[in-house]
C-alpha cells in the first residue's frame, strides 16, 4: 500500500491490485475452507481510499467508480457501500475486536474491476484495517492486524505485508515474502461479466502437485528464465471457473494465438492475463482485446 495524511485526521490509501501466477487448492480444512499455495504479486492498478475520523461510531463508506469501464450494464449489481461492503466489515471487526467507540468516513474510488480475483476488495479491506488502526492510534502490530484480517478473507494479509510478492499458505495467513526483482509486463483483461468467488470454490477440485513447483516459478522468475514460466503457472479454480463462464474460454483462446510466455487466470477470475516479452507487446496485445472483448483491459507492471 502507499498511504499520506493529507490533513490531521485524514488519511489516503493507494490500494494495489494482485495476480496469482500460482494457486493451489490443497486439502479441505475442517472449518470449510480449503489450504491453498499461491504466488501473489502485487501490480500497479490501484483503488484509492480516503479515510476521515469521525467522532460517533458510525461507519460511512462512499464509493466513486473511477473509469467507465467499472460501470455495471443494466440488471448488473453495483459495488455495495452498506454493510456486506468487505471494507465496512474490515472497519466493524476492528471496532469489535479492540473496543474502539471512534468511527471513521471512506471515500473508495474504484479502479480494480470487482468479481475478477483480482484482490480489489480484499485490498481495500486491508487498506481499511491499515487506516483505521493509525487513524485511531491503536497500536496494533502487524501480526495482530493480519489475525484480525484472516478472519475475513484469505487474501487480505497479504496486502497487509510490505513485500509486494509472496508465496501464501494456510487460508492465506501464512505468508512468505519472496524476491521477484524482474521487471514483468501483463496485459490483463476483465470480461463485462463477473463471477462468484464462492461459486467456483464449490465446483473445484482438490489439485495434486509438485511440492517445490511454486518455488521453482519463482527462481525462474527471479533469475529471468522466463522460457519456463508457461509450464510453471498454476490456478487450480481456472477449470471450474471455465464451466461456469464461458468467456474465460474465450480469453484463453485468444492468449493462445499469441506470443506471450504464459497466460492464465486470476485468483477465481474472470480476469485473464499474459506475460508478455516487454511492455510494447503488452500494449499491442491490449489494443487488440479491446477491440474484441467487451470488458476492462489494462497493462501493468509488477511491483518492484
Amino acid at each position: 500500500m502507499l498511504f499520506a495524511y493529507s490533513n490531521p485526521g485524514t488519511l489516503i490509501v493507494h490500494a494495489p491490485a494482485k495476480l496469482n501466477l500460482y494457486l493451489s487448492i490443497d486439502d479441505k480444512r475442517t472449518d470449510g475452507f480449503h489450504e491453498i499455495t499461491s504466488l501473489m504479486l502485487s501490480v500497479g492498478i490501484y483503488d484509492t481510499l480516503v479515510f476521515t475520523e469521525e467522532p460517533s461510531a458510525e461507519v460511512e463508506l462512499r464509493v466513486a467508480e473511477a473509469n467507465s469501464l467499472l460501470t455495471p450494464q443494466k440488471n448488473q449489481q453495483r459495488i455495495p457501500a452498506g454493510e456486506e461492503n468487505l471494507v465496512v466489515r474490515a472497519i466493524r471487526l476492528l471496532q469489535e475486536q479492540t473496543g474502539q467507540r471512534q468511527g471513521i468516513q471512506i471515500e473508495l474510488i474504484k479502479r480494480i474491476p470487482a468479481e475478477a480475483g483480482l484482490g480489489g476488495g480484499s485490498s481495500d479491506a486491508a487498506a481499511a484495517l491499515f487506516a483505521a488502526n493509525k487513524l485511531w492510534r491503536l497500536g496494533l502490530s502487524l501480526s495482530e492486524l493480519c489475525e484480525i484480517a484472516a478472519k475475513l478473507g484469505s487474501d487480505i494479509p497479504f496486502f497487509l505485508t510490505a513485500s509486494h510478492s509472496a508465496i501464501c499458505r494456510g487460508r492465506g495467513e501464512i505468508i512468505e515474502p519472496v524476491s521477484v526483482p524482474q521487471c514483468l509486463h501483463f496485459v490483463v483483461v476483465r470480461p463485462q461479466s463477473g463471477l462468484s468467488t464462492a461459486d467456483v470454490y464449490r465446483h473445484c477440485r482438490v489439485g495434486s502437485h509438485s511440492k517445490n513447483q511454486v518455488e521453482q516459478l519463482v527462481r525462474n522468475l527471479s533469475s529471468g528464465q522466463f522460457h519456463a514460466v508457461s509450464n510453471l503457472m498454476l490456478n487450480d479454480l481456472q477449470a471450474p471457473a471455465e464451466k461456469l463462464n464461458s468467456d474465460i474460454l474465450k480469453i484463453k483462446d485468444f492468449f493462445s494465438k499469441q506470443s506471450v510466455l504464459g497466460h492464465m487466470m486470476s485468483g477465481s477470475g474472470t480476469a485473464y492475463f499474459g506475460v508478455c516479452q516487454n511492455r510494447a507487446q503488452a500494449s499491442q496485445i491490449a489494443a487488440r482485446l479491446r477491440s474484441t472483448v467487451k470488458g476492462h483491459v489494462f497493462v501493468v507492471q509488477n511491483r518492484l
